[in-house]
């Protein structure tokens, strides 16, 4: 059969129709998506803020009772190894870091919890195909306001390569919503606007986490001086790194690098977290990964030979693992990998008791805000956000809810937040939504906690307890 062409007459016909649903979606304010269209500019599928809810939120996506604060401090790590140089030998400087703080805070009359998080499109500087382009990423803090008194669980965020300390921006404010105090990094030589040497990354990410807990810990000291005082519990704290952070994350949590990878980094460097040669810091009570890199199928991907079993690890080095741990992961992870990527870390981190969302169709993108509207029309800035069969701000709730119920439950001792993460079914399509009159729940009822009816699909959550 072949396509009935429009005739001028049927076309004609159509016009109408078609300004009539122009302007219906024109009512719908300067954001939506046919007046985007009309002048041009493609629009992105998101909330105004980064993680704002959906309708079809699960439970565990709102945000918490606390009013939120936010803070930029400086840091300065001493007589570190200038990795980026690759002078021979190796010369040492001091390592400048910058972190956004956030924490509960007690607004004063006319505080407002609005502000915005400066950020870069790009990929380091010199590259002519992706410029350096400044935006912000709005968001709901309330800049420099007086913490809540209180004393809270610290949760240090670790960002991607290249990345920033505001690309989980929403999940940061969620958290500290909730009861924590959230220290995200910006990785020198790993961000959107400095991107250098990759060893450098290699080498640093645990390093620059070991040390952020160490500063936050001392800030949160009484009498420290620093507007922390009193209010961070460092000794209940996890660590939530995406891509290159959970790389990160996982080796500061335990899983030393096998040593077939030492020769990575120039000057034997990365032998001081090789499997035996270091020790868990004991004030690390959970491990968040995002889409960790640095498995055998990241390995392979970048065309490095010669690495371990599990790339970056052999079993021996996962085995190191013991605190609990979340893995989240798209099963079409493109850079990470899943099958032979974050599935093998996740099976072989065998004495840790942990958990893996797995985002049916995802790739890599699982973890950040959506894409900023001066991403549009460029590609690989895009491309750097967005998830291509997902919704972004569906993903971003769906990680505040995970988050949340496992943080609750490891840092907080809520055990009750269990419930939200041992689900009776493993693939959520498979859940049985049965429920009485009153909401609660039938006995044949198998649908995932904290979900409304006809919400929980596409997601897998497994379970892994330590041998």
């Amino acid at each position: 059969m072949h396509p009935v062409r429009p005739t001028r007459t049927s076309v004609r016909r159509l016009l109408p129709l078609l300004a009539f649903s122009v302007a219906l979606a024109g009512s719908a304010g300067p954001g939506s998506t046919t007046l985007a269209l009309m002048q041009g500019t493609p629009s992105v599928s998101s909330p105004v803020f980064p993680g704002d809810l959906r309708p079809d939120a699960p439970e565990l996506s709102a945000r918490g009772p606390h009013a939120v604060g936010v803070r930029t401090v400086q840091l300065t790590n001493r007589n570190q190894l200038d990795i980026a140089k690759a002078a021979t030998p190796l010369t040492r400087y001091d390592r400048p870091l910058t972190v956004e703080v956030w924490y509960p805070a007690t607004l004063k009359a006319g505080e407002t919890q609005v502000t915005s998080y400066p950020d870069v499109l790009g990929s380091g500087p010199g590259d002519p195909k992706r410029p350096l382009i400044p935006f912000q990423t709005p968001g709901r803090a309330a800049r420099n306001a007086g913490p809540e008194t209180g004393r809270y669980p610290l949760v240090i965020v670790s960002h991607g390569y290249p990345g920033s300390r505001v690309l989980l921006s929403y999940l940061c404010e969620n958290l500290a919503s909730k009861g924590y105090v959230v220290a995200a990094i910006d990785h020198t030589d790993s961000t959107h606007a400095d991107k250098a040497a990759f060893a450098s990354t290699l080498l640093n990410r645990p390093l620059d986490d070991q040390f952020v807990l160490d500063s936050m810990a001392t800030f949160g000291k009484a009498g420290s001086g620093s507007f922390l005082s009193g209010i961070v519990d460092a000794d209940n704290t996890a660590l939530v790194g995406y891509s290159m952070g959970g790389y990160g994350a996982l080796n500061f949590a335990g899983a030393g690098f096998a040593k077939q990878v030492m020769g990575f980094v120039p000057g034997g460097a990365l032998a001081a977290r090789a499997t035996g040669a270091y020790t868990v810091d004991p004030r690390l009570k959970a491990v968040v990964a995002f889409a960790p890199w640095g498995g055998d199928y990241a390995v392979r991907s970048i065309g490095v030979p010669g690495a371990a079993e599990f790339g970056f690890w052999d079993a021996a080095g996962l085995a190191g693992i013991k605190v609990p741990t979340l893995f989240v992961v798209g099963d079409h992870d493109d850079v990470a990998g899943y099958v032979g990527g974050v599935q093998s870390l996740f099976q072989n981190a065998v004495n840790s008791d942990r958990y893996m969302v797995v985002y049916q169709n995802a790739r890599h993108n699982s973890a950040p805000n959506p894409p900023p509207p001066e991403s549009v029309g460029l590609p690989d800035e895009y491309g750097h956000y967005a998830e291509p069969a997902w919704d972004m701000g569906r993903l971003n709730n769906l990680n505040e809810h995970f988050v949340t119920a496992f943080l609750n439950y490891r840092l907080k001792g809520q055990t009750d937040a269990a419930a939200y993460l041992n689900v009776k079914s493993v693939k959520a399509d498979a859940g049985v939504y049965s429920r009485n009159t009153d909401g609660t729940p039938k006995p044949d009822d198998t649908y995932w906690k904290g979900f409304p009816a006809r919400s929980a699909v596409g997601i897998e959550l497994y379970h892994m307890q330590p041998k």
